[in-house]
This record gives C-alpha cells, structure tokens and sequence, in this order.
C-alpha cells in the first residue's frame, strides 16, 4: 500500500482512571496513518480544481468528479487521463496532477468550479437544489428498484467487512456501490479516501470508465453522514438510493426529494430511517424476523 498509508512514531498515554495519579506510563511505538495530499486537476494547460485525496485510484477520483460537476455523463465524453510531471523535494515524481481530455465539441467550463458545489457567499438552498436539476442527465426518480429492508440494513456491515484500509489506519471513510439482486446485494465497487465526498467519486468513476452510467438497481453505501455533496453526486450518476451510516443533512433531504432519490439515515444493522423515498423500501427478504424497524 505505497502512498496509501504513512508510519509516524507516537507516543502512547495510558491512564489508569485515578485523577489524583502524578506519574502514568508512556509506551513509543509506531502508528500508521492514512496518507493525504493533494490533486490538481487540469484542462490541458487550465487548472479546473484542487482536491486534497488519499493517493490511489486516482483516474476514478477525476472521472467521478468530472461527472459530479456535471461536465461529463458518459464513458465517450472522456478521451483520455494521465498524470503530468512533477516532482518533489527529493526529484521523486508526485503523480499529484491529472489533466483530463475530453472528445471534441463538449462544452467545457472556462474557470473554476461550478458554484452548486461548494459553499458560496450568497448562494441559497433553492438555488443550489435547481442547478443539480438542471444538470441531471439521469433522472433517479424514474428507477423501479425496490430493496428489501434486511438487505438495505446489511448494507454498513458489508462495507465495513471490506475497508482494508481503515483496518489499517483507523482514517479514512469509505463509499461501497452494491447491485440489488433477488438474493441480496452484491459489492460491485469499493473505495476509500480521506475524504467521504472523494470516496464516492472515485466509486462514481470507477463505473464511468467501465461504461456502467447511469447506475440503475444500485444503492450507494456510505460511511458517516449524507451531506447535500453527496446525494448531488448520487443523482448525478443515476444512483436511486444513497444510505449513510449517520444522518443526513436537511439540504440532502430536500435535494433527494427534488431529484427522486431515497436517502437513508442512521442504517445500524437493526435499524434505519427512511427520509426520502420510503416506496423504495420492500418487506423483508428473510423470512425469520431480525429486527429491523421501519
């Protein structure tokens, strides 16, 4: 896992609980951290964005970023993606800026990002929510996927079983794309980042550049909470249900009501909340009863 993890020595504090305690033993030894740097993303010689990422998966980053800005809808649209030259303080290469081509004629924006995804001086809800509406080229809403309510609830389990790198670090969130089959849910693609919005790009990229858009019968698991970010991206890419681990923000829910989307909160195992798009949300697959309260 080059790049992907760092070691750096620690110093270890064990208490034994007693406030009065004058003297309390330190332990040195070696931690490893989820490793973070930064990717620049350029339009030939324009630098469009900067991102700060765990390296790794980084051409899925891109793609799926491209896609959440609303610049590119299918695997045609994107030509080509490579690293440019750059080095560090040691002349090492870097592999931190990734220019992206695109097939000719495709509008492409002069500067900058488009303003509905970061947080602007000025900008409202409503506003935010009808320019994701006018960039959608899937629509969620017209999605006839229905998951069984045990399947959805198993969902965080299943990711957390394969988050190789946070067994490793402890650090970093994690988006998982899962298929909704007659038997259950399968990982089609995991990934994991720093950041929670980098996650579900580099899943959102992986399926660009495997020609799988828009992501019809798919839910997207993530780690922590459903940020107005996320359910844009989800929408985005055509995903009809987006499920979070924690709660989701009252600009996520109202954006997922306008594009369609099931947003699902606080999904513990043996519980979740519904907060958008509870017709998604079928009984039971297993027969015996697990608890689940809906």
């Amino acid at each position: 896992m080059a790049r992907l993890t760092q070691r750096r020595k620690v110093h270890r504090y064990l208490l034994d609980g007693s406030a009065a305690a004058l003297e309390f033993p330190v332990r040195h030894r070696e931690d490893v951290l989820a490793a973070e740097e930064p990717l620049e993303i350029r339009f030939g010689n324009m630098s469009f964005a900067v991102t700060m990422r765990t390296p790794g998966d980084d051409f899925d980053l891109v793609a799926g970023f491209l896609v959440s800005e609303g610049i590119i809808s299918n695997q045609s649209d994107l030509v080509s993606l490579r690293f440019c030259s750059g080095e560090d303080e040691q002349g090492r290469q870097t592999f931190n800026v990734v220019e992206a081509q695109f097939r000719g004629g495709l509008p492409l924006p002069e500067t900058g990002r488009h303003v509905y995804t970061s947080s602007s001086c000025g900008i409202c809800g409503s506003t935010s929510i009808e320019a994701v509406r006018k960039t959608l080229n899937y629509s969620p809403r017209e999605d006839s996927l229905r998951v069984p309510v045990d399947v959805l609830a198993r969902l965080p389990e299943q990711l957390r079983e394969a988050q190789a790198l946070f067994d490793k670090t402890g650090g970093v969130h994690a988006a998982g794309l899962f298929k909704i089959g007659s038997d259950g849910a399968e990982l089609l693609c995991l990934r994991e980042d720093v950041g929670r919005h980098n996650a579900v790009d580099k899943v959102i990229g992986w399926a660009l550049r495997e020609g799988l858009l828009p992501l019809r019968g798919t839910v997207l698991q993530v780690s922590g909470r459903a940020s107005f970010e996320l359910v844009q991206k989800a929408a985005l890419a055509g995903i009809p249900v987006l499920a979070a681990v924690s709660a989701p923000s009252s600009l996520a829910a109202d954006l997922a009501d306008e594009t369609g989307l099931t947003l699902v909160g606080f999904s513990r195992g043996k519980s979740l909340n519904v907060y958008v798009g509870e017709e998604r949300v079928a009984p039971p697959l297993a027969t015996a009863d697990i608890g689940v309260n809906i």
